[in-house]
């Protein structure tokens, strides 16, 4: 499921999502390593035409891991200080290198890049948000393909 395919089947959590990373440039890429130990590293989302896009640096090791595993969560940037204005934001997913084509072609046309680079589109399995209501509950979206948005509420 792609970004677009999101919005339509949970447009209130796709808007703050987007909200959240529209607020900073930099946000977390957690990715896997060869021993399947976790990575983490800086990276600029985008998103665009109805696809959430990662592009980094030619070679870099992030780009190496999702070659070889697709699999990967990224964190909105949550900002100065400790709180968290709209709520902690997170997608996972799996990432597919654009290959050579007419795609990556009309991405460079429009956005620019620093060349060269690695293009990955991706596929979502999970957007999670997290807040705090009225200062008394910790609020949990949850999404999932195939699934409503689901809410848990804590005190």
């Amino acid at each position: 499921m792609n970004w677009a395919a999101f919005t339509t089947a949970a447009p209130d959590l796709a808007a703050v999502t987007e909200r959240r990373f529209g607020a900073f440039r930099h946000h977390v890429l957690a990715t896997l390593r060869r021993d399947g130990s976790p990575r983490t590293s800086g990276l600029e989302a985008d998103f665009r035409g109805g696809e959430l896009w990662l592009g980094m640096m030619a070679g870099s090791l992030k780009a190496l891991d999702l070659r070889r595993d697709p699999r990967f969560t990224l964190q909105a940037n949550p900002g100065e200080g400790t709180g968290t204005a709209g709520g902690d934001v997170r997608i996972a997913g799996r990432a597919y290198e654009v290959g050579e084509d007419g795609t990556k072609a009309a991405y460079v046309e429009e956005v620019e890049p620093p060349q060269p680079f690695h293009l990955f589109r991706t596929e979502l399995t999970e957007v999670v948000r997290t807040y705090v209501e009225d200062d008394r509950y910790l609020v949990v979206q949850v999404w999932r393909p195939d699934a409503p948005v689901r809410t848990l509420r804590r005190t």
